[in-house]
This record gives structure tokens, C-alpha cells and sequence, in this order.
């Protein structure tokens, strides 16, 4: 089904954004692992919106109610199902786009699907509410991939154009907690003021900005993942990309490798002082054949510019079948990138989760 991943581990996200609720299903969670509320509820604050003029100004809690697969604080093996409440939808805001669709937005394509029927308020299945669940299951799956000693962080790599540092050879996971725990999550603040700058510059003038999420996964063993179709890169792109608003991503060197000789993109194996098999560099982002080499697996997303702007827009009437002008009203985000970083990280820790569960005895 569309709106659920994972081989073992199943995934599976519910809810439309001015819905009753949107939640998530998780199957096949390994029963005893211990759930920390609080840092469950630290990740879905890092996303929520209404925290400053950066984001939407849509007031929600966001805090998950649990209904199952969760006992005294552990997961009990049977599916965890969690939702969220819906509280301060306002649906008059979106009468309009149900007969003229937002160009840059899945209105139309929802329309064409089917026939109208589909419940876009708000964005419905399609709006970036429903990361909010994901960032539950995440959040889960972070915290028993910590117990392993592996750990998902990201940080904002560009806004507008500006960007930010690049994350190093080895990143650790002090950096990653650091980035985490900043209102706005870039390594250089200077660069981030510059971001949040033009981020308000594009609101002030009717308008919205793209960005880029650069993850890594650091503690990843070797050897896992699959060749070919059902590789590590292919899953979590698949993942991903069901993001709203994702439109690119690249691992590694990225797109950057094809202007690269073979020479300066190969990394270079050596032994390390402890005896282990290592590289020099990491332009395959950790991932090789599909499969995990043991550095940190890095991959940045590209997020569009959000498609509900205050500008006048060219559209069509769809029950009049005639060209319109379309001006959007009601509440969005400027730029979506940095409240995106986290769910990056929390699809990125499920993918890697699955795999783990798929492939070893965790």
C-alpha cells in the first residue's frame, strides 16, 4: 500500500492534516525495548509548527497518544499504534482550492485520481502534517538503534541558496545532540542567521524558499543491505521521497561524483590505529553495492520551495473548466527545510532499523 514501508519492520501512516487525527502503525517492533517518552516528545517538538515566524503559525501540541504495543514504558511485540490530535485546524481557509488547485501542489493530481472525493484540507494525506506520525515511529526506532551504538543526526545544509557546513569525515554523535538541541539546526549559527534572514525575507514578500538536509548514520556495521533492487540506498530513497516536498537526493559525493576521475572519487582503504578496515575519504556516503562499508552512511535531500504562497498565482477553475487567478490565504511555512530535519532523521532510522531486524538477531 502507498502509505506504508518497511520489510519487517512495517510502517504505516494514517490521517489527513484537518482530519479527527493522523497516527502511525508500527509491526514487528522487537518486544522489551524500553521507550523514552520525554525524548520521544523532544524529536516531535523539533517539528512542530507555531514555535516562530519561520513556520506556519498553526498551534499544535503535538503530543502522541499511544493506543497499543506499548506496557509500563516497553514495547509488548504486538503493533504499536500511536495518533496525534488535530486542534487548530481552520478548513475556510482551503474552500477555494477545492475548485482551484495550487500550482507546485498535489491538489490537482489528488483531483485527477479521485474525482474530487479526496479530503484536501489542509493538504489532506498529502500535507507535510503527516511527517508528525513519522517523527513518532523515528523516534522510536532512534532510540532502540542508540542501544547499538548507532545514532541518525542532520542538520540544515542550505536555505536559499546560503549554506551551511558540511558535516565532517566523522561525525559524532555529541554533534548531532548539539544540532538537536538549537532552535534552529545548523553546525554555524552565523550561517543559520543568514538562512533564517532570507527565509522571512521570502514570507515578508508573499513567498517561500526550497532547502537542503544533509543526514548521516554513524555505528552502522558493515555488511548490511542487499545488491541490486532492494539495496540500502533504494530503500531509503523510496522512504524518503515520501516526504513532502522532497524533489532530489544524493549519497555521498552525490551528483558531484560525476565530475570526479575515478581517481578522486575511489576511497582509499587503510588500517586504522585499532586494526580496522577503514577509508580516507567517504564519496560513497558509506554505502557500496548497496551494502553498508562501515563508515557513516550520508545523504542529503533536496526540499522545495512550499507551494502555498500569498502571491497571485495562475491556475484553473476546475468546476467552470476556465483559466483563474488564484491567491492563497491561511497559514504556511515559508520554507519547510528546517522543520524537515528531523524527519529525515526519523525516516533515515527506520530504513536503517528495518534492515537491522531483517538481517541480523537485534
Amino acid at each position: 500500500m502507498s502509505s506504508e514501508f518497511g520489510n519487517t519492520l512495517r510502517v504505516s501512516v494514517f490521517g489527513e492534516s484537518h482530519g479527527r487525527a493522523i497516527g502511525v502503525t508500527m509491526q514487528n517492533l522487537p518486544a522489551g525495548e524500553e521507550i523514552d517518552l520525554n525524548a520521544l516528545e523532544a524529536l516531535l517538538d523539533r517539528r512542530k509548527p507555531g514555535k516562530n515566524a519561520l513556520s506556519t503559525a498553526r498551534h499544535e501540541p503535538d503530543r502522541p497518544v499511544i493506543l497499543s504495543g506499548l506496557l509500563e514504558g516497553k514495547t509488548t511485540g504486538s503493533p504499536l499504534c500511536a495518533i496525534i490530535e488535530n486542534r487548530d485546524a481552520r478548513s475556510r481557509d482551503y474552500a477555494e482550492l477545492a475548485d482551484k488547485p495550487r500550482p507546485g501542489h498535489a491538489d490537482y493530481t489528488a483531483y485527477l485520481k479521485w474525482a474530487g472525493q479526496a479530503d484536501m484540507r489542509g493538504g489532506g494525506h498529502f500535507s507535510g502534517r503527516l511527517t508528525a506520525p513519522l517523527c513518532i515511529a523515528g523516534g522510536i526506532a532512534k532510540q532502540i538503534l542508540a542501544r547499538k551504538n548507532i545514532f541518525v543526526g542532520a542538520h540544515l545544509a542550505a536555505v536559499a541558496g546560503i549554506a551551511d557546513e558540511a558535516f565532517p569525515l566523522h561525525p559524532t554523535q555529541t554533534q548531532f545532540d548539539e544540532i538537536a538541541g538549537k532552535d534552529f539546526p545548523v553546525i554555524d549559527d552565523a550561517r543559520g542567521c543568514d538562512m533564517q534572514e532570507a527565509i522571512l525575507a521570502a514570507s515578508h514578500a508573499g513567498d517561500s524558499v526550497g532547502g537542503v538536509i544533509e543526514c548521516a548514520a554513524i555505528g552502522v556495521p558493515g555488511g548490511i543491505g542487499n545488491p541490486m533492487f532492494d539495496g540500502i540506498e533504494n530503500r531509503l530513497s523510496a522512504a524518503i521521497f515520501g516526504i513532502p516536498a522532497v524533489k532530489g537526493l544524493e549519497f555521498g559525493a552525490g551528483f558531484a561524483a560525476a565530475a570526479m576521475h575515478g581517481s578522486e572519487n575511489n576511497d582509499p582503504y587503510r588500517m586504522d590505529d585499532a586494526g580496522n578496515i577503514t577509508t580516507t575519504t567517504n564519496h560513497a556516503g558509506g554505502i557500496l553495492g548497496g551494502i553498508s562499508t562501515g563508515q557513516p552512511i550520508v545523504l542529503r535531500v533536496a526540499m522545495k520551495p512550499t507551494p502555498s504562497i500569498a502571491k497571485p498565482q495562475q491556475t484553473v477553475s476546475l468546476s467552470r473548466m476556465e483559466n483563474a487567478e488564484l491567491i492563497v490565504h491561511g497559514r504556511h511555512d515559508p520554507c519547510v527545510a528546517h522543520r524537515a530535519v528531523p524527519v529525515v532523521e526519523a525516516v533515515t532510522a527506520l530504513v536503517l532499523l528495518d534492515f537491522l531486524l531483517e538481517q541480523t538477531n537485534l
